[in-house]
Protein backbone atom coordinates (compact mmCIF):
# COMPACT_ATOMS: atom_id res chain seq x y z
CA UNK A 1 0.00 0.00 0.00
CA UNK A 2 0.77 3.33 -0.18
CA UNK A 3 1.06 6.82 -2.68
CA UNK A 4 1.54 7.19 -6.09
CA UNK A 5 2.53 10.58 -7.59
CA UNK A 6 1.15 11.28 -11.57
CA UNK A 7 0.83 13.94 -13.65
CA UNK A 8 -1.59 13.79 -16.05
CA UNK A 9 -1.86 16.18 -19.79
CA UNK A 10 0.89 18.03 -18.06
CA UNK A 11 -0.57 18.71 -14.96
CA UNK A 12 -0.61 17.36 -11.13
CA UNK A 13 -4.68 17.84 -11.01
CA UNK A 14 -5.25 14.45 -11.68
CA UNK A 15 -8.25 14.08 -9.85
CA UNK A 16 -10.15 16.38 -12.72
CA UNK A 17 -9.80 13.83 -14.92
CA UNK A 18 -9.44 10.22 -13.29
CA UNK A 19 -11.78 8.90 -10.68
CA UNK A 20 -11.49 5.59 -8.29
CA UNK A 21 -12.95 3.23 -6.35
CA UNK A 22 -12.83 -0.09 -4.56
CA UNK A 23 -14.11 -1.38 -7.99
CA UNK A 24 -12.80 0.32 -11.01
CA UNK A 25 -10.34 3.09 -11.94
CA UNK A 26 -11.69 5.39 -15.23
CA UNK A 27 -9.45 7.53 -17.21
CA UNK A 28 -9.81 9.53 -20.27
CA UNK A 29 -9.19 8.12 -23.70
CA UNK A 30 -6.79 10.49 -24.54
CA UNK A 31 -4.49 9.53 -21.34
CA UNK A 32 -1.13 7.65 -22.07
CA UNK A 33 -2.07 3.75 -21.90
CA UNK A 34 1.14 3.57 -19.76
CA UNK A 35 -0.14 5.56 -17.19
CA UNK A 36 -3.07 4.30 -17.51
CA UNK A 37 -1.97 1.02 -16.79
CA UNK A 38 0.07 2.24 -13.91
CA UNK A 39 -3.24 3.06 -12.31
CA UNK A 40 -4.58 0.56 -12.91
CA UNK A 41 -1.72 -1.49 -11.56
CA UNK A 42 -1.45 0.86 -8.58
CA UNK A 43 -5.25 0.87 -7.52
CA UNK A 44 -5.19 -3.00 -7.83
CA UNK A 45 -8.83 -2.67 -9.41
CA UNK A 46 -9.87 -2.88 -13.50
CA UNK A 47 -9.54 0.30 -15.75
CA UNK A 48 -12.20 1.80 -17.67
CA UNK A 49 -11.15 3.89 -20.88
CA UNK A 50 -13.71 6.35 -21.95
CA UNK A 51 -14.62 10.38 -22.02
CA UNK A 52 -17.99 11.55 -21.08
CA UNK A 53 -19.86 13.73 -23.74
CA UNK A 54 -16.10 13.52 -25.45
CA UNK A 55 -14.77 15.35 -22.50
CA UNK A 56 -11.68 13.99 -20.83
CA UNK A 57 -12.95 15.62 -17.26
CA UNK A 58 -13.85 12.23 -15.69
CA UNK A 59 -13.69 13.38 -11.99
CA UNK A 60 -15.43 16.85 -12.24
CA UNK A 61 -18.35 15.33 -13.92
CA UNK A 62 -18.45 11.78 -12.88
CA UNK A 63 -19.15 10.68 -8.75
CA UNK A 64 -19.38 6.63 -8.59
CA UNK A 65 -18.99 4.58 -5.67
CA UNK A 66 -18.99 0.45 -5.47
CA UNK A 67 -22.72 0.54 -6.53
CA UNK A 68 -23.80 3.28 -8.67
CA UNK A 69 -22.60 6.01 -10.83
CA UNK A 70 -23.76 9.29 -11.79
CA UNK A 71 -23.09 10.94 -15.33
CA UNK A 72 -24.34 14.10 -16.64
CA UNK A 73 -26.83 14.23 -19.35
CA UNK A 74 -24.77 14.79 -22.27
CA UNK A 75 -22.78 11.40 -21.97
CA UNK A 76 -22.99 9.46 -24.98
CA UNK A 77 -24.46 6.17 -25.81
CA UNK A 78 -21.20 4.53 -26.96
CA UNK A 79 -19.54 6.12 -23.86
CA UNK A 80 -21.96 4.21 -21.24
CA UNK A 81 -21.59 0.81 -23.02
CA UNK A 82 -17.46 1.23 -22.45
CA UNK A 83 -18.56 1.82 -18.37
CA UNK A 84 -20.59 -1.20 -18.65
CA UNK A 85 -18.30 -3.48 -19.98
CA UNK A 86 -15.89 -3.48 -17.02
CA UNK A 87 -18.33 -2.27 -14.41
CA UNK A 88 -21.45 -5.06 -15.55
CA UNK A 89 -23.46 -5.19 -11.99
CA UNK A 90 -23.13 -0.97 -11.43
CA UNK A 91 -26.26 0.99 -10.74
CA UNK A 92 -25.52 3.78 -13.85
CA UNK A 93 -27.45 6.91 -14.00
CA UNK A 94 -27.81 9.59 -16.13
CA UNK A 95 -29.06 12.62 -14.42
CA UNK A 96 -31.48 14.87 -16.37
CA UNK A 97 -30.74 17.72 -14.85
CA UNK A 98 -29.03 21.30 -15.54
CA UNK A 99 -26.30 20.31 -13.31
CA UNK A 100 -23.02 18.39 -15.38
CA UNK A 101 -20.51 18.27 -12.63
CA UNK A 102 -21.51 15.50 -10.53
CA UNK A 103 -18.02 14.84 -9.54
CA UNK A 104 -17.93 18.52 -7.45
CA UNK A 105 -21.12 18.33 -5.81
CA UNK A 106 -21.23 14.79 -4.26
CA UNK A 107 -18.55 13.11 -2.15
CA UNK A 108 -19.47 9.44 -1.88
CA UNK A 109 -17.80 6.21 -0.54
CA UNK A 110 -19.74 2.91 -0.10
CA UNK A 111 -21.35 3.75 3.16
CA UNK A 112 -22.47 7.23 2.59
CA UNK A 113 -22.72 10.42 0.47
CA UNK A 114 -23.09 14.07 1.01
CA UNK A 115 -24.45 16.15 -1.15
CA UNK A 116 -24.24 19.91 -2.50
CA UNK A 117 -27.13 21.55 -0.21
CA UNK A 118 -28.53 23.53 -3.24
CA UNK A 119 -29.90 20.17 -5.29
CA UNK A 120 -33.69 19.45 -5.02
CA UNK A 121 -35.44 16.76 -2.92
CA UNK A 122 -35.98 14.85 -5.09
CA UNK A 123 -32.29 14.81 -6.73
CA UNK A 124 -31.22 13.59 -3.37
CA UNK A 125 -33.39 10.60 -3.80
CA UNK A 126 -32.22 9.92 -6.53
CA UNK A 127 -28.53 10.61 -6.13
CA UNK A 128 -29.20 8.00 -2.74
CA UNK A 129 -31.07 5.57 -4.70
CA UNK A 130 -28.27 4.97 -7.33
CA UNK A 131 -25.36 5.20 -4.61
CA UNK A 132 -27.35 2.85 -2.15
CA UNK A 133 -26.22 4.79 0.71
CA UNK A 134 -27.79 7.43 2.84
CA UNK A 135 -27.51 10.86 1.04
CA UNK A 136 -27.36 14.13 2.98
CA UNK A 137 -27.22 17.88 1.88
CA UNK A 138 -23.94 19.52 3.73
CA UNK A 139 -21.13 21.62 3.31
CA UNK A 140 -16.98 21.89 3.91
CA UNK A 141 -15.58 24.73 4.65
CA UNK A 142 -18.74 26.61 3.96
CA UNK A 143 -19.12 25.74 0.41
CA UNK A 144 -21.26 23.68 -1.55
CA UNK A 145 -18.57 21.52 -3.86
CA UNK A 146 -18.37 19.18 -1.50
CA UNK A 147 -16.83 16.22 -4.20
CA UNK A 148 -13.75 18.73 -4.66
CA UNK A 149 -13.15 19.86 -1.55
CA UNK A 150 -12.42 16.71 -0.21
CA UNK A 151 -11.53 12.82 -0.76
CA UNK A 152 -13.35 9.70 0.41
CA UNK A 153 -12.61 6.08 0.70
CA UNK A 154 -13.93 3.38 2.90
CA UNK A 155 -11.12 3.88 5.37
CA UNK A 156 -11.15 7.94 6.05
CA UNK A 157 -12.06 11.33 4.42
CA UNK A 158 -9.25 14.02 3.47
CA UNK A 159 -10.77 17.62 3.50
CA UNK A 160 -10.46 21.21 3.14
CA UNK A 161 -8.20 22.53 5.82
CA UNK A 162 -11.15 24.95 6.79
CA UNK A 163 -13.70 22.77 7.35
CA UNK A 164 -15.89 23.42 10.31
CA UNK A 165 -16.49 21.59 13.54
CA UNK A 166 -20.14 20.47 12.66
CA UNK A 167 -19.39 19.80 8.91
CA UNK A 168 -16.44 17.21 9.98
CA UNK A 169 -19.13 15.71 12.61
CA UNK A 170 -21.72 15.54 10.08
CA UNK A 171 -19.67 13.74 7.52
CA UNK A 172 -18.08 11.30 9.73
CA UNK A 173 -21.47 10.35 11.06
CA UNK A 174 -22.79 9.84 7.07
CA UNK A 175 -19.75 8.41 5.80
CA UNK A 176 -18.99 6.53 8.65
CA UNK A 177 -15.47 6.71 8.53
CA UNK A 178 -13.09 9.02 10.37
CA UNK A 179 -12.33 12.86 8.81
CA UNK A 180 -8.75 14.80 8.46
CA UNK A 181 -7.45 17.78 6.96
CA UNK A 182 -4.96 18.15 4.43
CA UNK A 183 -3.79 19.64 1.10
CA UNK A 184 -2.62 18.04 -2.46
CA UNK A 185 0.21 19.79 -4.58
CA UNK A 186 2.07 21.75 -2.89
CA UNK A 187 -0.82 23.58 -0.61
CA UNK A 188 -3.53 22.85 -2.97
CA UNK A 189 -7.04 22.66 -0.33
CA UNK A 190 -9.37 21.53 -2.80
CA UNK A 191 -7.71 17.99 -2.18
CA UNK A 192 -10.39 15.57 -5.41
CA UNK A 193 -8.40 18.01 -7.53
CA UNK A 194 -5.25 16.59 -6.87
CA UNK A 195 -5.83 12.96 -5.32
CA UNK A 196 -7.68 9.55 -6.30
CA UNK A 197 -7.90 6.60 -4.23
CA UNK A 198 -9.40 3.53 -2.78
CA UNK A 199 -8.90 1.66 0.39
CA UNK A 200 -5.76 0.00 -0.85
CA UNK A 201 -3.89 2.43 -2.69
CA UNK A 202 -3.57 6.27 -2.99
CA UNK A 203 -2.36 8.25 -6.32
CA UNK A 204 -1.80 12.15 -5.31
CA UNK A 205 -0.81 15.04 -7.84
CA UNK A 206 3.00 15.27 -8.57
CA UNK A 207 3.41 18.52 -6.81
CA UNK A 208 2.36 16.49 -3.82
CA UNK A 209 4.81 17.22 -1.08
CA UNK A 210 6.92 14.62 1.42
CA UNK A 211 4.63 16.42 4.24
CA UNK A 212 1.60 16.13 2.98
CA UNK A 213 2.02 12.58 1.68
CA UNK A 214 2.79 12.10 5.32
CA UNK A 215 -0.51 13.68 6.64
CA UNK A 216 -2.79 12.14 3.40
CA UNK A 217 -1.17 8.37 3.88
CA UNK A 218 -2.42 8.73 7.99
CA UNK A 219 -6.08 10.45 7.21
CA UNK A 220 -6.64 7.54 4.41
CA UNK A 221 -4.71 4.88 6.21
CA UNK A 222 -2.21 4.14 3.62
CA UNK A 223 1.75 4.13 3.80
CA UNK A 224 3.82 6.58 2.17
CA UNK A 225 5.49 5.34 -0.62
CA UNK A 226 7.08 7.31 -3.90
CA UNK A 227 8.59 5.13 -7.41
Amino acid sequence: MGIYLLSLFGTASIGVYTIANEKFVMVPKPAPETKAKKLEKWLKVPLIRTNVGNSVLLGALVCANSYGMLLPHFILDEEIREIKAVAKDLNIQVMETKRTAYGNIVLANDKGAIVDPRLKPQEVKIISDVLGVEAVQGEIAGLPYVGSLAIATNKGVLAHPLIKEEERKLIEEVLKVPVDVGTVNCGIPYVATGLIGNSRNVVAGSLTTGPEMFIIGNVLNVVEENE
